[in-house]
């Protein structure tokens, strides 16, 4: 065979590779840039007001501005409240799609914003139950932040696809997997705050805040789609 021969052969073969991997990119742009297949859910809206002895009450509704910023799909943002413990804030934000730029923005970044510095950012174990009973601990953030003479107890996590994640980082690797695996980027934050009336009573906000956790993750699997 001669060498013209050869580098034919060699440069049709680089062509055709090429061509294949125009094809399957043009193919996964194409799937990415449709609709993304979303499972039905519940609305936020629909949360109980009573959870487990906790009574739950409205907070106002974000302003069309803030809104804006957070780039939600669904939301709610309520207080409550059980007998003469501490009352524990609650807001979940879910995002149907982080392709468009809608990414979850973390509490670390808004908390500045409103007035708030963190004093203490750590992590916490936290033993929760699903719906179907089952047991299992969950990692998530603990965050002391303070206002002038203000204390309040943060914990946060991100949930999707029975998944809950601690770390920012490790919550955008696993967008882009679920979005390459599952054609799915949805996912939600999940806030408490708890207040800290006294310098001495970080242990009860702290308590409190793991109580109220347990109470309400085995209901979040109806509103954040698996």
């Amino acid at each position: 065979m001669s060498f013209d021969r050869v580098d034919s052969v060699s440069i049709m073969r680089r062509l055709l590779v090429v061509a294949a991997c125009c094809i399957a990119g043009a193919l996964y742009l194409a799937r990415a840039s449709s609709a993304e297949e979303v499972p039905p859910r519940e609305s936020l809206v629909s949360m109980p007001m009573l959870i487990d002895g906790w009574k739950g009450t409205r907070d106002p509704d974000f302003t069309p501005e803030v809104l804006k910023v957070l780039g939600v799909d669904d939301y709610t943002v309520r207080t409550y409240s059980r007998g003469a413990t501490l009352p524990v804030g609650l807001y979940v934000g879910y995002h149907s799609s982080q392709r468009q730029g809608d990414t979850i923005h973390s509490p670390l970044n808004c908390l500045p914003g409103s007035g708030w510095q963190p004093m203490s950012v750590g992590r916490a174990q936290v033993l929760v139950r699903d719906a179907a009973g089952s047991e299992r601990p969950i990692e998530v953030n603990r965050v002391l932040i303070a206002k002038g003479l203000d204390r309040n107890l943060v914990f946060y996590w991100y949930q999707s696809h029975r998944r809950v994640v601690a770390s920012e980082y490790w919550g955008k690797v696993y967008t882009v997997l679920d979005s390459i695996r599952y054609h799915r980027t949805d996912a939600a934050l999940i806030r408490l705050v708890v207040p800290i009336p006294e310098a001495n009573m970080e242990g009860l906000a702290d308590t409190t805040g793991r109580e109220f956790m347990q109470a309400l993750f085995p209901l979040l699997g109806r509103y954040l789609p698996t």
